[in-house]
């Protein structure tokens, strides 16, 4: 799973992008809307759209003549997840060695 995470991580590490992610969870919006909303122009927009569609982290909708896009929260949550168990094994770790310090001091 860790390698399918790679492009969400890369994806997330841009502000602009994160911005976008952002605003795309308040509403399903068109890039040129989102340009509205951002410091970015039109253009810019649509390659952060790209590049988070091509991580899975959003999708084109059409309505009517307009394309909007959305945030994907299922690839959201499997990220969540994905952390939530490197999380859950390094807390174990840390007991184990909690564990090992505690007999040494005894």
């Amino acid at each position: 799973m860790s390698e399918t995470l790679a492009p969400v991580f890369a994806a997330l590490a841009d502000d602009t992008r994160w911005a976008v992610l952002q605003e795309l969870g308040r509403a399903d919006l068109s890039a040129s809307a989102l340009a509205t909303l951002l410091p970015v122009t039109r253009q810019a927009i649509a390659k952060h759209l790209a590049v988070l569609a091509d991580a899975g982290l959003v999708e084109a909708v059409r309505v009517g003549r307009e394309i909007r896009y959305r945030a994907l929260g299922s690839r959201l949550s499997d990220t969540a997840r994905a952390l939530e168990a490197i999380g859950a094994e390094w807390d174990r770790r840390l007991a184990g060695i909690a564990r090992i310090a505690e007999a040494l001091e005894d």
